[in-house]
């Protein structure tokens, strides 16, 4: 599928996933997510996600989902494309992807189905009946598990409306595979910042990242390293949030968006808990770790 320059572009950037933010009463309020888009915009984040993993996908109800989805391109005001997660059951991600266009969102990303009787044509059913929902927005897929194979792999990359695919496994030849099959599509590193210069040598632009919400400068120094071709630099940019991101990882994974919210409440910009089942309140040992983390950050920019 032909896509705008403008959303190609933004594409090959970084594709910053945005938190949602709770009261005190573990309602959306998606009005907290203006200081962390305003710092994202200002440091050259081109691509706005609502309703990713950073998210809280999987927390939320269709309701507050859609809620979110409605609220961010008002917020954004066109200063990035922004992209729409939309998923679980097929009535439910084709209830929001058919909002979307009139949300204001300039594409879609389908996570990739948890079920655990999950099919290879089932999903690739799943895919098209989500994509004809989204009216002609361009579709990204969400690739956490490749072992379908390459041939279900590229069922999902022929169907109509796929512009390209954000690749959330670290099997590094399967990447190289695919996107020589598809070449016109648009290949992500879904893996965040560590995994952008491996995945960039094999061919994807661009990457995903979680710690724009709260210091996007450091991403885009990863960016702007690789668009130059100098991987030392990229490598020495990616060490830069190496311990931020060894904390995400901790609790089997589950601390990932706990450490993006507490940071975030550490700069004084409450968010709000991040529900169950992330690990919350993160553990004495990792708070005061991330408090280093975000000393030395600030310590470094001056």
């Amino acid at each position: 599928m032909a896509v705008s320059a403008r959303v190609a572009a933004a594409l090959r950037g970084v594709s910053g996933i945005l938190v949602t933010p709770f009261d005190g009463d573990d309602q959306p309020v998606p009005g907290k997510l203006s200081p962390i888009i305003d710092r994202a915009v200002g440091a050259g984040i081109g691509a706005l996600t609502v309703n990713g993993n950073t998210s809280e996908f999987y927390g939320l109800t269709l309701e507050e989902a859609r809620r979110m989805q409605a609220a961010v391109p008002g917020l954004v005001g066109g200063r990035a494309i922004v992209v729409a997660g939309v998923g679980r059951s097929v009535k439910e991600a084709a209830s929001l992807a058919k909002a979307a266009k009139a949300d204001g969102c300039d594409a879609i990303m389908i996570h990739q189905p948890p079920d655990p009787f999950r099919a290879p044509r089932g999903v690739a059913a799943y895919v098209e009946r989500v994509a004809e929902a989204a009216d002609g927005l361009p579709v990204l897929l969400y690739l956490r598990d490749d072992s379908g194979g390459l041939d279900a792999i590229a069922r999902l990359c022929a169907v109509p409306g796929v512009a390209g695919v954000k690749w959330a496994t670290p099997n590094l030849l399967t990447l190289a595979a695919a996107r020589r099959a598809a070449p016109h599509l648009a290949w992500i590193c879904g893996l965040a910042e560590p995994w952008a210069p491996p995945m960039t040598a094999m061919g994807a632009r661009g990457f995903t990242s979680g710690v724009i919400n709260v210091a996007p400068h450091l991403s885009m120094a990863v960016l702007r390293a690789l668009e130059a071709g100098d991987f030392e630099a990229a490598d020495r940019a990616v060490l830069a949030i190496e311990s931020f991101e060894k904390l995400r990882a901790q609790e089997g994974n589950g601390a990932n968006v706990s450490v993006v919210k507490a940071s975030l409440a550490l700069k004084g910009e409450d968010v709000g808990a991040a529900r169950p089942p992330a690990a919350w309140p993160l553990a004495p040992a990792a708070t005061d770790a991330l408090r280093g983390v975000l000393a030395g950050w600030q310590k470094a920019s001056g």
